[in-house]
């Protein structure tokens, strides 16, 4: 048992001898590997796997080194500690291995990146502000609002898309202003009312005059109305009553409806609708005037006694009728319920109105609108007439039309007056100041075709009125009559209708719509023939003298559209 104990022991002693011998051999190694690699500048490769031998105590299963060990020190070589990604100036990742010439990625694919990315966070988002903000920080706002204010408004709405800021500053009120203050506004035709495939889908058609192009605008807002009268205001447009069916929605079904006195605003320069104070009476197809008065003034309730009540007067020439009937025989025998100073029973819940001076009222721009006639809730004429105040949001009524008037085809303000045609071929005009109606009579009234109504347009405080009538074959033999397009102006002094032009297009439209902007009258004819439905834009400049209608867009809407759009199509200009 001795003997056996003592060779164990001897036995350990050689191992541990022989163990030590090893120690100091690989030390004795690696100190002539460091020596060499001093001389050399670099670590020797291993034949076999070409992986620097100063890597090999720090490989791992996982391919790559470990993240963090400190490999200076098992070479014996301090100052080439790998510097901690806490450090301060451990920032990114160094070189661990290897000399500068040919270095080895230690890490495995996509290690670097994403080292990088986590521990330089900070910068990484610097460097983004400033590449998405690069253009901003070289163009001040100033700069940028300059040449954005004089884009067109279809490079506009683009541009508002790029990021917030350009759309924050395209939308805000002092751009606006500033545009409408800058000569980059160019004339927008807007056609509402269009039907398609039997449905009044609510599409609203836009033309670029001065690009010559159509844009199609979708508004469901609208989706199954009809028969509604529209007005632009500034740079919106008024949709004002109108007509749904109730049995088949969306479609152009009169046989059971309902009348609509709401009034929406559609504003085409952000898209967006938003809801107008309601009418006091349900109507379709009325006739609407607009009017830019002082902010200073607003309509107020005049309560006056039974000798100053304000009563309807005819002229010709400026001259009252009440010097030349003094009993107003004729005038109560033509109309009951005509307003007359010396009757005021026959309209109790009835006060005239006028415009008075307000002392503390803001500088904004204001506007009212006058509707007169249209169909009310049971398809009836009506005669009442109501007034709306864009700045208290209120509508106020005002006296209405005489029953001898006939119903209302057409109205315009022109200079303070809002002058009304019927289809009796009779004229009125309400003076917006003073608050009364005014009949107008003219000398000689234009012959026309009584299928198609007058209407009455207001360009460059000019009055002027488009009408049909027949043309006698121009005096000469075996020419047969036809009916031509007429455009007359009212002298305003002596009441007389003059010629200025003819239409060139045959008046095939007995629904055609006119508006003017500035010196220019458009006009937008929709018909259907050999079972196709054409369209036509025409303009006509008023300022030229011997000027003619030009054709600006022929057959680009209505190829797709029902016949049935020529009745309730409407359509209003504005300046974008």
């Amino acid at each position: 048992m001795t003997s056996e104990r003592l060779t164990e022991e001897e036995r350990i002693d050689q191992d541990s001898e022989s163990l030590s011998v090893s120690k100091r051999l690989v030390r004795s190694v690696s100190q002539k590997l460091k020596r060499k690699n001093h001389r050399s500048g670099g670590f020797e490769e291993d034949e076999m796997t070409g992986v620097s031998l100063g890597c090999l105590t720090l490989y791992g299963r996982g391919g790559g080194c470990k993240v963090g060990a400190d490999n200076g020190e098992e070479l014996g070589d301090p100052c080439n500690r790998r510097r901690s990604s806490a450090s301060e100036e451990g920032k990114g990742y160094n070189r661990i291995c290897g000399n500068e010439e040919a270095t080895i990625d230690c890490f495995s694919y996509g290690m670097k990146e994403k080292l990088f990315k986590r521990n330089n966070r900070k910068l990484l988002t610097l460097y983004e502000a400033q590449n998405t903000n690069s253009m901003n920080a070289r163009l001040p706002d100033d700069i940028l609002e300059m040449c954005l204010v004089r884009l067109p408004i279809t490079s506009l709405m683009n541009a508002r898309l790029v990021c917030k800021k350009w759309k924050y500053l395209t939308t805000s009120p002092r751009f606006m202003e500033q545009r409408k203050e800058g000569l980059f506004q160019t004339p927008w035709l807007f056609l509402f009312g269009v039907v398609k495939d039997g449905y009044c889908s609510g599409e609203i058609h836009a033309f670029d005059i001065s690009l010559n192009q159509w844009h199609k605008v979708s508004s469901p807002t609208l989706k199954g109305r009809f028969l509604f009268s529209v007005a632009s205001v500034q740079d919106d447009v008024y949709i004002v009553g109108g007509c749904s069916s109730l049995t088949n929605f969306g479609r152009v079904d009169r046989s059971s409806f309902k009348t609509h006195k709401g009034v929406l605003v559609f504003s085409p320069l952000t898209k967006s609708w938003r809801k107008a104070t309601a009418m006091k009476y349900a109507r379709s197809s009325p006739v609407i005037g607009i009017s830019e008065v002082s902010p200073n003034c607003s309509i107020v309730r005049n309560q006056q006694s039974r000798s100053e009540r304000l009563f309807y007067r005819s002229r010709v020439g400026g001259v009252s009728d009440v010097y030349e009937d003094p009993h107003r025989l004729s005038v109560r025998r033509q109309s009951r319920h005509s307003l007359d100073e010396n009757d005021i029973s026959l309209f109790p819940n009835m006060k005239p109105y006028k415009f008075v001076k307000q002392k503390n009222e803001s500088s904004i721009r204001k506007f009212v609108m006058i509707v007169v006639g249209g169909l009310g809730s049971w398809d009836e004429p009506l005669e009442s007439c109501e007034i709306y105040d864009s700045l208290s949001n209120k509508w106020t009524e005002i006296q209405r039309l005489p029953l001898d008037f006939g119903i209302a085809r057409s109205g315009a303000v022109c200079n303070g007056i809002f002058y009304v045609y019927s289809e009796n071929d009779k004229l009125v005009g309400y003076d917006i100041e003073k608050g009364y109606w005014v009949r107008i009579q003219t000398n000689p009234i234009p012959p026309r075709v009584h299928e198609y109504y007058p209407k009455l347009i207001s360009c460059k405080n000019r009055l002027f009125m488009l009408s049909v009538s027949w043309c006698e074959g121009d005096g000469q033999i075996g020419r047969r009559n036809k009916a031509v397009r007429k455009l007359w102006e009212l002298n305003l002094v002596y009441f007389s209708w003059v010629e200025v032009s003819v239409h060139p297009d045959a008046p095939m439209d007995w629904n055609a719509s006119f508006v003017a902007d500035e010196d220019l009258i458009f006009g937008v004819e929709m018909f259907k023939i050999f079972g196709q439905v054409l369209d036509f834009v025409t303009m006509f400049n008023v300022s030229e003298m011997g000027t003619r209608w030009s054709h600006v867009s022929r057959n680009h809407v209505a190829h797709d559209l029902d016949a049935s759009s020529c009745m309730t199509k409407s359509m209003a200009v504005l300046r974008l």
